[in-house]
């Protein structure tokens, strides 16, 4: 379940800051398959990863990822 709301996150603020898959991938160095899956709930994200993901967006994790929303 957590790996959706990561997921449908991640897409929703890559697409709201203009980034494609693959530019946000090539940014993370990860293949386009990868932040593929991990959009689509398929692949849980690390900590790691969700850390550069906040980073290359320009956003908080918080932002990115609301306690509240994570606990539902």
């Amino acid at each position: 379940m957590e790996a959706e709301i990561y997921g449908r996150r991640i897409r929703a603020f890559r697409k709201l800051k203009g980034f494609t898959q693959e530019r946000l991938a090539r940014d993370l160095g990860v293949s386009v398959s990868v932040l593929g899956e991990i959009e689509r709930g398929n692949r849980a994200p690390s900590y790691d990863f969700l850390l550069h993901v906040a980073k290359q967006l320009n956003v908080s994790l918080e932002e990115l990822f609301p306690i509240d929303q994570l606990r539902k």
